[in-house]
């Protein structure tokens, strides 16, 4: 997708210009051997597939963002597992920094508040909707991980 707006540069600590980072959380929330994905009901990325989470606040962890970003997305609260992984991707118009931690429901109650659809999706479908960019870079490790018994889990 064609991005039409611009790149936005902020100085770094030696006045240079970079390209501003964006830095979220994402919740890989998994229900046996499925996760569960949500559409984007808005923004230019609208219609694409990801996993839920969002913004960090200055004054939060990433799991502190993790647990109030679900809250208000999808109405659930969740337990955050472990961490797997971090993704870097170069967005047209600024970078995004992504923390993906593994988390389970505390309630199979969700409801979506900002998302237009979701799905549990089972290793064999992720491929099956069109992630957005930074996200589609975790399959691998989600394949791996819901092909996983969970005996190799710390």
């Amino acid at each position: 997708m064609k991005s039409d707006k611009k790149t936005i540069f902020v100085p770094d600590q030696t006045g240079a210009l970079v390209m501003k980072t964006i830095e979220v959380v994402a919740a890989v929330i998994r229900r046996g051997d499925r996760i569960f994905v949500t559409q984007r009901g808005y923004g230019e990325w609208k219609d694409w597939w990801e996993l839920p989470g969002g913004k960090v606040e200055p004054d939060e962890t990433p799991e502190q963002a993790l647990v109030r970003e679900i809250r208000e997305e999808l109405a659930a609260d969740i337990r955050v597992d472990r961490f797997l992984c971090t993704i870097d991707w170069d967005y047209p118009a600024f970078h995004l920094t992504m923390h993906c931690y593994l988390c389970t429901l505390c309630k199979d109650a969700l409801h979506l508040n900002e998302h237009e659809d979701a799905r549990w999706l089972g290793a064999g479908e992720l491929r099956s909707v069109r992630w957005l960019p930074a996200d589609l870079q975790l399959l691998p490790l989600l394949e791996r991980e819901l092909s996983s018994d969970g005996s190799d889990r710390t």
